[in-house]
């Protein structure tokens, strides 16, 4: 009793005033509809009495979710109907799509090879006219033995082909358009002006020059109606290319053109064949022809789509694909139904199996609950009591284990922590390595942004003024990335710096620098690291840049509408020790950019898989060129993620921008 008034209590504190006002309004309404009470007021009542009776059953659906769920076992269950439900219904879903692809293609390839069967005839025909033609008699005229030729292809295939034209010319000129120069027949598809034909053409050599025989069948309803028999509705749509935006309705792309709906035609008295039985819906099908277009004025295209829809029955295809079984085909569906009775039964029999194990498994999460409790109140000694040695027992076990060593996993979260202010301390330290201040050197303006990866950087870039009319400017990405990158962009700085803030260091050859770098990095560093460097040291008195790139990317040049690459040097820094480096050296155009990057920049890849790449980062920045350096860099940092559409990075990314007035 003392329960029963515990859980009423608990019930009455969880009813809001909202709720307790809504079950007033249903007391009134079920009052007024007993005392079949009528009239303005009480219809009034019982139409949001109606309303509230809405709002409860909804509370009551989310209290009674909330405790159904709540419990483990009603969850598993939950889990177990989904489990032996939706793969069924993924199955089927899996089954329904593979059955539309399947019987499309099906359609599209019945009416493909039913079209060339035609073209095939057509060629075949105009092969034997061409045989006929050159073992005429004596006394018969040419003209006479055509219009005979013509009349017998006539009479022999007309009802295959309706609408056959059969013509003889001595002109090969559309010969030679839709076959070329070298050939002397063409059988397929060619629309003239605004009417389709299947057409064959074949030159025929004579003695007084070459006559062309050629056969027409127009596309027409009547054609359409006789072809792939076993298909329901056919329609053809012509199409034109689409010129200067102007765009009606669908547009379908073909190669490196966009093509429009032109015209269609509709097969005469075709319609969907009857359904055999409930099973039988109807597939759509989509097929393709090329015809070779010569329109007016000498217009000539050799390959226009032509588009072709349809639709069919599947049990119509069915009778194609099952023809050389007979008989059998019955016994193979019967055979797939027993089996998916089959599969049925497998399915229900797991459902019932979850369910007994349920039991199981929820008296094991039952004791971690309660295990929980105590470790939740600080108390770490308490321990899972271990019934089964079944993954359930091991899962109690790893919670024993767990407890035990949670302060060993407490010293473990500060050590984590320590090590993330040690890689804060080291961003801080790397950060004061890359120029703090812009060098002044006159008609230069400079910028640089570098993103890192990462907490720390493997990228490096630096400017150094070594008089005041030189100015240096590098550029590295070390192997790596993280601290050791860092370590190691640090060691290559220092190396760097000591060398260009000699005396005389602006005659310094920047090969000779590179082969210096180089020698450092190969008896410093491991043999599995190495950078790829770029140096580049501009007079602006003479206006010429100096520059080595040791396996780096190119630098961009930019001027006027185009860049330069900059790319002769050698191979990377830290392989081998005495390896050559080149020098080469460019006179600076007025108002030039000099864009130098890491490969950070020109590896995002799209959803497709397509690299951001030079060629783009060239077009990004030549757009942008007349920008100041700062707008430059950030827009080839923008243009790089909107490829990649995601701001998330896989490698550094850095850019240096100077501009040369």
């Amino acid at each position: 009793m003392n329960a029963l008034l515990a859980k009423l209590r608990n019930a009455w504190r969880r009813i809001s005033r909202i709720d307790v006002f809504a079950i007033l309004l249903i007391l009134a309404g079920v009052t007024c509809a007993i005392l079949d009470l009528s009239g303005g007021f009480a219809s009034f009542l019982k139409f949001f009495a109606i309303l509230a009776a809405v709002y409860a059953i909804f509370r009551l659906a989310g209290w009674w979710r909330t405790r159904l769920l709540w419990s483990l076992r009603n969850r598993l269950i939950v889990a177990y109907l989904f489990i032996a439900v939706v793969p069924i219904l993924l199955i089927l879903t899996l089954v329904v799509l593979a059955g539309q692809i399947l019987y499309s293609q099906l359609g599209a390839y019945l009416l493909y090879d039913d079209v060339q069967r035609r073209i095939y005839m057509m060629a075949d025909i105009t092969a034997h006219i061409a045989a006929a033609h050159s073992t005429l008699p004596a006394g018969v005229s040419e003209d006479e033995a055509e219009r005979i030729l013509a009349a017998q292809s006539q009479n022999v295939h007309d009802q295959e082909l309706p609408g056959l034209k059969i013509e003889f010319s001595s002109d090969p000129s559309l010969l030679r358009r839709v076959a070329g120069a070298a050939k002397n027949s063409y059988a397929g598809l060619v629309e003239e002006g605004e009417t389709l034909y299947v057409m064959s053409l074949r030159a025929m050599p004579q003695p007084k020059g070459v006559r062309v025989v050629t056969l027409r069948v127009p596309v027409t309803a009547e054609f359409l109606a006789s072809i792939a028999p076993d298909l329901g509705a056919i329609q053809l749509n012509l199409t034109r290319r689409s010129e200067n935006g102007s765009k009606q309705g669908i547009v379908y792309n073909s190669g490196e053109f966009q093509y429009e709906p032109a015209g269609r035609i509709l097969a005469k008295n075709r319609t969907l064949h009857p359904a055999a039985h409930w099973l039988d819906p109807s597939v759509t099908g989509l097929s393709k022809f090329d015809a070779v277009y010569i329109g007016k004025e000498g217009k000539f295209e050799p390959a226009r789509p032509v588009l072709v829809t349809f639709n069919a029955r599947p049990s119509r295809l069915n009778a194609r694909i099952f023809t050389s079984l007979g008989d059998l085909s019955d016994f193979y569906v019967d055979f797939f139904i027993l089996l998916a009775f089959i599969f049925l039964v497998i399915e229900i029999a797991a459902l019932v199996t979850g369910i007994v194990l349920t039991r199981r498994i929820t008296k094991a999460v039952s004791d971690l609950y309660e295990a929980t409790q105590y470790v939740k109140t600080g108390d770490w000694t308490h321990r899972v009591r271990i019934e089964r040695r079944d993954q359930l027992g091991v899962l109690g076990q790893s919670f024993n284990d767990m407890t035990g060593s949670i302060s060993g996993l407490l010293e473990e979260s500060k050590k984590r922590q320590r090590l993330e202010n040690e890689l804060a301390i080291a961003s801080e330290v790397q950060n004061q390595l890359f120029p703090q201040k812009v060098p002044s050197v006159a008609g230069v303006q400079l910028e640089a942004i570098c993103r890192a990866a990462r907490t720390v950087s493997g990228d490096y870039y630096d400017f150094i003024q070594l008089s005041p009319t030189h100015l240096a400017i590098a550029l590295a990405d070390i192997s790596g990335k993280g601290i050791s990158a860092a370590l190691l962009m640090a060691s290559l700085q220092a190396a760097l710096r000591s060398q260009l803030l000699a005396p005389g260091s602006e005659l310094m050859s920047t090969a000779e620098l590179v082969a210096r770098l180089n020698m450092h990095m190969v008896r410093n560093t491991a043999d599995d690291r190495f950078a790829t460097f770029f140096i580049a040291v501009y007079d602006s008195a003479t206006r010429t840049l100096r520059y080595t790139n040791a396996g780096h990317l190119p630098g961009l040049l930019i001027s006027n509408g185009s860049a330069k690459h900059l790319d002769k040097g050698g191979m990377v820094l830290g392989v081998i020790e005495d390896y050559v480096f080149e020098e080469d050296s460019v006179i600076v155009p007025s108002n030039a950019l000099l864009v130098q990057y890491s490969d950070g920049l020109i590896e995002p890849e799209n959803v497709y898989g397509e690299e951001f790449g030079i060629r783009r980062l060239q077009e990004a920045a030549i757009r942008v060129q007349s920008a100041s350096p700062r707008l430059v860099g950030e827009s080839l940092m923008i243009a790089a993620e909107e490829w990649a559409g995601t701001p998330e990075q896989a490698d550094d990314m850095t850019v240096v921008v100077a501009r040369m007035r």
